[in-house]
């Protein structure tokens, strides 16, 4: 059960209790107080002692609800657990996710109810992992339904064009925290998108070409760490209805060497 779930549970039983309190529960002790008082109270319910349950449940619903609609439809937090989207996210990033710029969906079930927008070639994405729909991954949308991507040479084709790349730098990060990689940092042109890849010069690329054609309803999703990344290269496509939202913000980074904030990376826009 995720976090979704037990908020979406949460808010049912507090809101039951609420109602039911309301209904039923408060008119009976009111009835009861004025058969014995001769009149009701100035506070009406509000003046009745209630149970510890009914208090709890009074004090949590609106904030249980609130919390609910913000992380349903409009914002959810992520925190990001590893280095595939170097050098764009870091291990320990917490980003904000909005949940309505490809259109509005239903909590839980996440059917769409209205379309906003749909996914473009360069966004970062988080998605349901289709191979188990309750673990979220994040990458960037490559191919569009009906691309045809082709990656050769550690290169990406999209429909028979490069996608351009021009190394800017160095990026030096840790493969699975113990060996130190110094890649390559790349500027990668997908369209009007311009985004930063890490390459390694030092891991030799597959002479194998792979070439893939996006059905309709689904996309190609690839992590920036290219050759250090789990994605549509290896267990196939994005269906549209996993689609959580898109990364668009960091407000937070904790950096897992020094075990202290990276203030520097607060605030940063996701592109």
């Amino acid at each position: 059960m995720n976090f979704s779930q037990v908020l979406f549970y949460a808010l049912v039983v507090t809101g039951v209790v609420v109602l039911w309190e309301r209904l039923f529960a408060a008119p009976k002790r009111l009835a009861g107080q004025a058969g014995q008082a001769g009149h009701l109270t100035e506070d009406g319910p509000e003046g009745v002692k209630q149970s510890v349950v009914v208090e709890y449940a009074r004090a949590f619903f609106p904030v249980i609800l609130i919390v609910f609609v913000l992380r349903s439809f409009v914002v959810e937090p992520f925190r990001i657990p590893s280095g595939s989207m170097l050098s764009t996210l870091h291990i320990g990033d917490f980003i904000l996710v909005n949940k309505f710029q490809y259109g509005i969906r239903l909590p839980i079930i996440n059917r769409k109810i209205v379309p906003i927008g749909e996914p473009k070639r360069g966004d970062v994405m988080v998605f349901r992992f289709p191979r188990d729909p309750s673990v979220n991954f994040i990458k960037r949308v490559i191919g569009l339904p009906g691309d045809r991507i082709t990656y050769r040479k550690k290169q990406v084709y999209i429909n028979g064009k490069l996608a351009p790349q021009q190394q800017v730098g160095s990026f030096s990060f840790e493969s699975g925290g113990m060996r130190e990689v110094k890649g390559a940092s790349i500027n990668e042109t997908l369209g009007k998108v311009v985004h930063k890849i890490v390459l390694d010069p030092m891991r030799p690329y597959n002479p194998r070409e792979l070439e893939f054609t996006v059905p309709k309803g689904q996309y190609f999703m690839m992590g920036d760490n290219r050759d250090y990344s789990n994605d549509s290269r290896y267990w196939g496509f994005v269906p549209e209805a996993n689609i959580v939202g898109r990364a668009f913000f960091i407000w937070f980074s904790w950096n897992h060497k020094t075990s202290s904030p990276d203030w520097s990376r607060l605030g940063m826009s996701i592109d």
